[in-house]
């Protein structure tokens, strides 16, 4: 399938165009998603027996990595977008998929909580069972299009006995509520909100899956989706910011002798240094996705590697990046401060770097 040659007119006369307004003014990329939907790319992963593309992972990476050297912001919406649809395919109705495919429904993730912070397996939300409905009582955190959405992927504690359930929820229910809105450091047009459900009643028919199975639905849906788009997330970014970093040091010269920053040879290190982190990031994501699609018994551990890996060193290189460029950096026209102020994101995402660093050492010392 071949996506990028569809996705390259969107984002060079809509999205690249409007990345800096949408830092700027911290405003939803409905316009960027307007494009993207009217040319089929909401339902990249959809079913095409729904009116999708049919696409998987692979071209799923393709699109946010394209989109995310441009913006972060509009990439980052898309992969909440698309983890959303990984869960909804398997168990929602076809009118919402349906909807989907068509471009006429967007969703997002509704996980993360004020009380479980970064531990986001372990919601404090609850759905009380009344009859054929139950009652969603929660305070999520930082929910990406929260208010922007058509409908939220939320998790709450099983009805009965231990466990997590997954629910579709529709954004404009009774009893949803944005306490207060985004204004961030970086990301900062994805809508990324608080939202608390007071008493909202919603159907047994939208649970998605089986109650108190939402942690093994996410394992199989959503594991391959959800670290692997944040990583590329942060390569996109990084590809990008190398791009904005090498044309100024190749084209900024020194007026005594007419020599650019790219003949200093310290120069010249840092960038080898900073693109040999982009690569080996974007090689273990390559490597991550293979493992998925082929099944590898280590599948597991490369999606979280990979997360880790992509976003500590998107931290690097736009540091890099900033450093190499001097003072020009500081400027909004140059684009490299709007990269690096999102590449700070991915690191404290759930779950979080640290997070991914104690459970890989655990499973070390456990094979040990």
């Amino acid at each position: 399938m071949e996506v990028l040659s569809t996705l390259e007119p969107i984002v060079r006369d809509v999205i690249a165009p409007s990345a800096a307004q949408i830092d700027q003014q911290a405003v939803y990329p409905r316009q960027s998603l307007d494009a993207l939907a009217s040319a089929g790319l909401l339902g990249l992963i959809s079913a095409r027996e729904v009116g999708g593309m049919g696409g998987g992972l692979r071209e799923a990476v393709q699109v946010v990595e394209r989109i995310a050297q441009d913006c972060p912001c509009t990439a980052m919406v898309l992969t909440m977008h698309y983890c959303g649809v990984a869960l909804i395919e398997p168990f929602a109705g076809d009118d919402v998929r349906r909807a989907i495919a068509a471009g006429k429904h967007v969703t997002t993730l509704a996980v993360s909580e004020a009380g479980s912070r970064s531990h986001i397996w372990a919601p404090t939300g609850t759905a009380d069972l009344t009859g054929d409905f139950v009652q969603l009582n929660a305070l999520k955190s930082m929910i990406t299009s929260a208010g922007e959405a058509d409908s939220y992927v939320w998790m709450s504690r099983a009805t009965q006995g231990e466990g997590n359930t997954l629910w579709l929820v529709d954004s404009r229910l009774s009893g949803l509520d944005i306490p207060n809105r985004f204004d961030g450091m970086g990301l900062r047009g994805n809508a990324s909100s608080p939202i608390a459900a007071k008493d909202v009643r919603l159907s047994m028919q939208h649970m998605l899956g089986e109650d108190g199975q939402g942690e093994p639905v996410k394992g199989r849906y959503l594991m391959p989706y959800f670290p692997t788009l944040i990583a590329t997330t942060s390569i996109g970014l990084m590809q990008g910011v190398m791009r904005r970093a090498v044309a100024h040091v190749a084209t900024t010269r020194f007026a005594e002798n007419g020599s650019s920053l790219a003949d200093l040879p310290t120069i010249r290190a840092y960038l080898a240094k900073a693109q040999l982190k982009a690569d080996q990031a974007r090689l273990l994501r390559d490597d991550a996705v293979n493992a998925v699609l082929s099944q590898r018994e280590d599948f597991r551990t490369r999606l979280l590697q990979c997360k880790a890996a992509a976003a500590e060193a998107a931290l690097e290189v736009t540091d890099t990046a900033m450093r190499v460029c001097g003072g020009a950096a500081f400027r909004k026209e140059l684009g490299i401060e709007r990269l690096f102020r999102d590449s700070r994101a991915a690191s404290v995402m759930a779950p979080t770097t640290d997070v991914i660093y104690d459970m890989l050492g655990k499973s070390l010392c456990e094979s040990a």
